[in-house]
């Protein structure tokens, strides 16, 4: 898919001088008029992309299909998205391969859909959950858009459900290498995910703030079934370079969201204990999650 001439049906991004982007389906006999005028579609369909085209009052615009992350930044939004640069890192460090099932709890605009769906590849499955209807109305337009399906069809690879997963995955009998939880309490779904998960699966918890960082990552070392959780957030940034003039851009994709990942342990097994000390005051009087066992209310 996305690769040889431009054909009708399909979507494209124009960029302007100054930058300015226009996301555009080719429709053949339409005309996308701008500010600095008019392109027939009927001229940019049948090219490949690449190309420049001029506008009737002179306009240059620069042609190529749309980046799953441009699309993502740009599309219609029901919920906030998934950032790239979070959807590369949920890919790439849960392992997410092709042919893999993975779950997904909270599909959101479909923006991470997208990134799943591409990684499990033709021979894999993505299945989804989400709570609110207009919240997956969005998504499934988003994500027809951009694989350019038939109207009215979803992805082959992706089945979509409205409804709590902390309910839904324990009825549906689903078993999956990898379950990806976009939510505001993740933690209420950690005991169906250890149920679903294949041993040596992996969950993965996309959170925003810190309190939810914590609930979540001590709710599974208080399940035991999952090895010691892993959290972390990355930050980018870009780079003015003009000769010698080489220095950080000015702006900045700061914080968006923490991760946090840990694997599901075999049946009956339980990973070793964590032998450090938690640091002194951790677990005190203010402190309201759970609390490991080991560890004594202060």
């Amino acid at each position: 898919m996305h690769r040889g001439p431009l054909r009708a049906g399909e979507w494209v991004r124009l960029t302007d001088q100054k930058g300015r982007r226009h996301n555009i389906c080719l429709e053949p006999g339409k005309t996308f008029h701008t500010n600095r005028g008019g392109m027939a579609h009927d001229d940019l369909i049948g090219r490949e992309e690449g190309f420049t085209i001029t506008s009737s009052s002179g306009g240059e615009y620069l042609v190529f299909r749309p980046l799953l992350a441009e699309f993502v930044v740009s599309m219609p939004r029901g919920a906030a998205v998934v950032y790239p640069k979070d959807a590369a890192q949920i890919v790439a460090m849960c392992d997410i391969f092709p042919g893999a099932h993975v779950v997904e709890a909270g599909v959101g605009s479909g923006a991470l859909t997208c990134s799943l769906l591409r990684a499990v590849g033709p021979f894999g499955r993505v299945t989804s959950y989400e709570r609110r209807e207009e919240f997956a109305d969005v998504a499934r337009k988003n994500v027809g858009q951009f694989f350019g399906g038939p109207e009215g069809s979803d992805h082959p690879a992706w089945n979509l459900s409205l409804g709590d997963l902390a309910e839904e995955l324990p009825r549906s009998g689903v078993r999956a290498d990898r379950i990806i939880l976009d939510m505001l309490a993740p933690w209420e779904c950690v005991e169906a995910a250890a149920d679903a998960l294949l041993p040596g699966g992996i969950i993965c918890a996309y959170v925003a703030t810190t309190t939810q960082l914590s609930r979540f990552v001590e709710t599974v070392r208080l399940h035991g079934g999952f090895t010691e959780p892993q959290a972390w957030e990355s930050l980018v940034r870009d780079w003015h370079v003009e000769g010698l003039a080489v220095r950080p851009g000015h702006k900045m994709i700061g914080h968006t969201a923490f991760l946090v990942t840990a694997r599901r342990m075999a049946p009956g097994e339980r990973a070793p204990r964590k032998t450090r000390r938690p640091a002194p005051g951790a677990y005190g009087a203010d402190y309201t999650g759970p609390r490991p066992a080991d560890v004594p209310a202060e």
